[in-house]
């Protein structure tokens, strides 16, 4: 009989080289992030008890307010990630060389404006007022705002090294950088809490300062070693690049700043509608379900560089086989929510005690979007990497226009709470699970013209 490890290797020798490293990074992947799902489960309730249930709300808000800004790099990021993978599949060293030099010159000096902006701007705005706490409850919180959105700046420029690594397809390695950043925040956070009183100051020190230090190391490193060649320079900076990477990357980045408002303004409208602790139970039943989207990701993450190759070269039955086995997985992922949602009351007490409350509603439709968003991801994928993604812009639009509104209706006026708001996101993604893959056919049976092959 054999035995499991050469079961696994043997499995992961077999099939086309593509799919023998996608195998491989998965594999690696679910390894890192593994220990990455314990460490967050771990900085949740250290956190919780070290902030209380209003602070950690508040904190949550911040971070997701702060991350928004994200969003401001045209899609630049996106970009590189697509226009990388197809320089690669040619050969293009120089090419590709001038897409990274581009990208970050590019993102520094779009982000370096935008920080003087908001520094300029943090004097003029009531922050307490935008966080729904009264003043002075929280110490200064412009000196916290600006040190967050500060640190946040560098650290997206330097995820650019991680965006390289997965558009070269070896996103295992760039799956190590958020957990040995989350290690080192946990070990903060648990100092802090041995040698602290509670302090949103100090806790977003130990949580923005970690990632920052992981990729400023891993920037050097791997632009000494692995991608020396394609090292970013100045002289490698082409505007008419910048053009092409943000031609493709705009529409990136409106369909981000629609992700934008359906996904990341949930904290800030539970805030707003109902009030900061609220905003803990809705995110401790996210985080539950995290690990089940996070595993997704693991799979679909280095399916996208994939798939720029896989349709750069017309490689048609290998895209369909990967998504048959897909649709195959998402079946057991439906499995796997309704037992979480059968189990997610004596879990919750095992995981955070009696501190906080979680509605059962909360748990159940956060599941249901879970499942929306894992299947709607299996064709957005394909449609992403071959950039075929006029439609879905038009319908991020759409999605992004109705969900605000009929979040603060659910939540507020009829009174469902954080229910109403994942209610809202749910109806808002329910289109794109059949014209996802709606489009995914028209384009690989060659049938797509017009806005669906735009």
């Amino acid at each position: 009989m054999q035995s499991p490890l050469n079961y696994i290797k043997d499995y992961i020798s077999k099939g086309h080289e593509r799919s023998r490293n996608i195998k491989k990074n998965i594999l690696l992947s679910f390894l890192i992030k593994g220990g990455s799902i314990v460490i967050t489960f771990l900085i949740v309730p250290l956190t919780l008890g070290y902030l209380g249930a209003r602070d950690y709300g508040i904190w949550l808000t911040l971070s997701s307010v702060i991350s928004w800004f994200g969003f401001f790099d045209i899609g630049l990021g996106n970009g590189l990630r697509n226009r990388f993978a197809e320089a690669l599949a040619k050969g293009d060293k120089l090419l590709a060389r001038i897409y990274v030099s581009t990208t970050y010159f590019g993102l520094a000096g779009i982000f370096g404006i935008l920080w003087i902006l908001f520094f300029g701007a943090s004097f003029f705005l009531n922050w307490n007022s935008i966080f729904n706490i009264p003043a002075g409850e929280t110490g200064n919180m412009q000196t916290l705002v600006v040190y967050v959105f500060s640190l946040f700046v560098l650290r997206f420029i330097l995820k650019l090294i991680s965006i390289i690594i997965t558009a070269d397809q070896k996103p295992a390695i760039s799956n190590t950088f958020d957990p040995l950043s989350n290690v080192i925040s946990l070990i903060i956070i648990y100092v802090l809490t041995l040698t602290t009183k509670g302090s949103l100051m100090y806790l977003a020190m130990a949580v923005t300062f970690s990632p920052v230090f992981v990729l400023l190391i891993a920037t050097i490193y791997f632009f000494r070693n692995n991608y020396k060649e394609y090292r970013p320079s100045l002289k490698y900076f082409r505007m008419n690049q910048l053009k092409d990477l943000t031609g493709l990357g705009f529409q990136f980045f409106i369909i981000q700043i629609a992700v934008l408002v359906i996904f990341s303004t949930d904290n800030m409208i539970i805030t707003q509608v109902l009030g900061p602790e609220h905003v803990t139970p809705y995110n401790i039943a996210f985080k539950y379900f995290h690990s089940v989207s996070m595993a997704f990701a693991i799979i679909m993450n280095p399916l996208w560089s994939a798939y720029t190759q896989a349709y750069t070269i017309n490689d048609i039955p290998w895209i369909r086989h990967i998504t048959t086995r897909l649709v195959r997985l998402w079946f057991l992922i439906v499995a796997l929510v309704v037992l979480m949602i059968l189990i997610s009351g004596p879990f919750y007490m095992f995981w955070i005690g009696d501190k906080i409350e979680i509605p059962l509603l909360i748990t159940i439709l956060m599941g249901v979007f879970i499942l929306i968003s894992t299947w709607n991801n299996i064709y957005v994928y394909f449609i992403n990497g071959a950039g075929k993604i006029r439609f879905q812009l038009y319908t991020s639009i759409l999605a992004a226009l109705a969900n605000i509104p009929l979040s603060v209706y659910f939540a507020g006026s009829l009174e469902m709470g954080a229910a109403g708001v994942i209610l809202a996101t749910c109806i808002c993604l329910l289109p794109g699970t059949l014209l996802a893959p709606y489009q995914y056919k028209k384009i690989l049976n060659k049938t797509a013209t017009g806005i669906w092959d735009k």
